[in-house]
Order: structure tokens, then sequence, then C-alpha cells
């Protein structure tokens, strides 16, 4: 009787175990189905957009090296034409007190004293050489007597009434103004004529009165005439 009773306990713990191990099983299948489903499949990336993205970055590139050149070339070329820019503005100040000097010496003097005229002659020379030098570096000066005005090269200190020439025309340079290859150095400092304009305009303003009041007579009359037609029309 007790053989037959262990053997039944024996028998029910066998089955006991044998139906956990199912469950133990069929959960742990049931979760990797439910991964297995859940999950994203893998995507394969395709090679036409990968290609695309890398020829766009070296396109981009690219074009930002060339920039870059760019860029430094033309910093290059500026520096190398405008280096002498500070040093220009002081050396014309040279050229300024040739400039003087010369200016202060009449033809008179000249003539009354052959040591004068040598000494001036040595001015005028050294004043073309030193104009030379400037060309050859890239400074020219401003175009200016007889021109007319302009603002962007021409600094007006004074104002000169001249009839006979046109208004804004640069009559004297008191100071030569330079240019350095396109770029102006400094403007010139000049005289400018204001002409016969008011003159001008003053003439012009009685021309226009005076016919200004002829339009009037002419008008007061044809309105009289129209004002009589009508008055006999009425009649």
């Amino acid at each position: 009787m007790s053989d037959e009773t262990d053997n039944h306990a024996q028998a029910d713990a066998e089955r006991d175990m044998a139906a956990e191990q199912s469950a133990e099983m069929a959960e742990s299948e049931a979760t990797e189905a439910a991964e297995a489903a859940g999950a994203p499949e893998p995507v394969e990336p395709d090679p036409a957009l990968i290609i695309k993205e890398l020829n766009d970055k070296l396109l981009r590139a690219m074009a930002e090296a060339e920039n870059t050149r760019r860029i430094a070339a033309r910093e290059k070329a500026d520096a190398a034409k405008y280096a002498v820019t500070n040093f220009a503005r002081d050396i014309v100040r040279v050229a300024d007190n040739l400039g003087f000097a010369m200016m202060s010496v009449s033809d008179e003097a000249r003539q009354a004293d052959q040591n004068l005229e040598n000494l001036y002659v040595g001015i005028e020379m050294t004043m073309k050489e030193l104009l030379n030098v400037f060309e050859a570096q890239g400074i020219k000066p401003v175009p200016a007597e007889g021109q007319p005005f302009d603002h962007n090269i021409h600094e007006a200190v004074s104002q000169m009434e001249e009839p006979g020439v046109p208004v804004n025309t640069v009559m004297k340079v008191i100071r030569a103004g330079y240019t350095i290859q396109d770029r102006l150095l400094r403007p010139a400092q000049v005289i400018v004529s204001i002409g016969g304009a008011k003159a001008e305009v003053a003439d012009e303003a009685d021309e226009t009165d005076e016919t200004a009041a002829e339009g009037g007579q002419k008008a007061y009359e044809q309105a009289a005439q129209a004002s009589g037609k009508a008055v006999d029309q009425e009649i």
C-alpha cells in the first residue's frame, strides 16, 4: 500500500513538472513571436541615394574651395596694387612743396636773376622726375584745371566769378589731387567759377514776366471779345 502511494505521488510530481515546462516553453514561444512581429525589418540603404548625397557634398566642398581661392587671389592682387598707398599719401606732400616753390617765383624775378632761373629749372626737373616715378607706381594727378567740377575727385575751397567761363568749371588748382591705380588717393583742392548764371537767370526772369504780361493782355482781350459776342447773341 505504501509503495503504490509513493508511485502515485511520483507520477503526480512528474506530471506537474512536465506541465510547468510546457507552460514555460509556450510562454517563451509567445514572447519570441511577439518580438518578431513588433520589430521592424532591416532596410537596405539605396546605393543611388548614397551616391547622390556624396556627390552633393563633393560639389559643395569644391565650390567653397574655389571661392576661397578667388578671395585669396583678389586680396593678393589688391595688396600688390595698393601696398604703397600710405607711403604715397606721404610722398605726394613732397610734390606739393615743389609745386609751391615753383608758384612762389614770378616770371619777372626769373628773368631778372639768372641764378634764380637756374634754381627754378632744377626744381622743375625734379618735379617732372618725381611725377614720372609716381606714374611708374600707378600714381597719377587728378585732371582739374579747365575741367568741369566733379565732387568725386575735386574739393572746392573757393568760388570765382567769371562770366566768360561756364559755371562749375575749375579755374585754378590750389593743391593737386592724385589717384593710385583706380582709387582716389586724395581730391584736388580747386577754385570753381560761378560764371554769369545769376545775370542770365535775371534776364530770363524779366523775359518771363514780359511774356506773362503779354499773355494776360491777350487773354483779357479775348475774354472781352467773347463777352461782347455773347451779349450780341442775347440781344
